[in-house]
């Protein structure tokens, strides 16, 4: 019976917590610095120099995705609207604001929710960076 017990408190743990290597309070404090990340490059900016003052592992994931998703907007604007034509260029660009929007809601939350296909090339790429 104790075994049983102590089975259900642990999976009850562990679908109940978000983030299992942060607590609430890391949460809560980078929160507002994660959710202006997402607020285009000039959010990313400011959410990168808020972050070198007062440094958090959870706004520095979100720093780090939302780096990766204006730099992959800014390359798709200039670069591959000359090369591969607008309507597909503009394709790429709906699908970053998607990529753009499931991390700004993770963010909300107070989850780290690496966004579909990019997050753990992003998380390995700027690593260095925030």
């Amino acid at each position: 019976m104790e075994k049983c017990t102590e089975l259900l408190q642990t999976t009850m743990l562990f679908y109940n917590i978000k983030n299992l290597n942060m607590d609430n309070y890391t949460i809560k404090e980078g929160k507002t610095i994660a959710i202006i990340s997402y607020i285009t490059w000039i959010g990313t900016l400011i959410a990168f120099f808020m972050h070198n003052e007062k440094r958090n592992p959870f706004a520095a994931f979100h720093i780090r995705q939302s780096i990766g998703i204006s730099l992959f907007s800014m390359v798709n604007s200039v670069f591959l609207i000359r090369y591969i034509g607008v309507w597909t260029a503009g394709l790429i660009g709906f699908g970053l604001l998607v990529l753009l929007i499931i991390g700004l809601v993770g963010a909300i939350q107070g989850e780290e929710k690496k966004i579909p296909l990019f997050g753990d090339i992003f998380q390995d790429w700027f690593k260095g960076i925030a």
